[in-house]
C-alpha cells in the first residue's frame, strides 16, 4: 500500500523560511522518489477550518514515507519552519 504525508497549515509567519523550506523538502522528497499531489493551490471550504495551505506527498509505500519524514534530509527541512507555523503533519497509509 502508498504512503503519504498529509500536512495542513493554519498559519505561515514567515513566507522566506516557508521558501526554504520547500527548496530542501524537494530534494529530500526527489531521494525517497515520493510525488507532490497537491502543493498549495486554489481551495474550497466546504466543512470545517480554512488552512492557509495543504501539501499531500505519494510514496511507494507507507514505510517509504515514514522513511523520508524520518531522515536527516527532511528532519534539516523541518527544523527551518520551528517557530514560524502551525501546522498539522500526518503520515496515512492509503491505496
Amino acid at each position: 500500500m502508498k504512503g503519504y504525508i498529509v500536512c495542513v497549515y493554519e498559519t505561515i509567519k514567515d513566507d522566506d523560511a516557508l521558501n526554504n523550506y520547500a527548496i530542501k523538502a524537494r530534494s529530500a522528497v526527489e531521494k525517497y522518489d515520493g510525488k507532490f499531489l497537491v502543493r498549495g493551490g486554489k481551495n474550497i471550504v466546504t466543512e470545517g477550518k480554512n488552512f492557509v495551505r495543504t501539501a499531500v506527498i505519494e510514496f511507494n509505500s507507507f514505510e517509504k514515507a515514514k522513511e523520508f519524514f524520518y531522515s536527516l534530509e527532511y528532519q534539516a527541512a523541518h527544523g527551518l519552519l520551528k517557530d514560524t507555523v502551525i501546522r498539522n503533519h500526518q503520515i496515512i497509509e492509503g491505496s
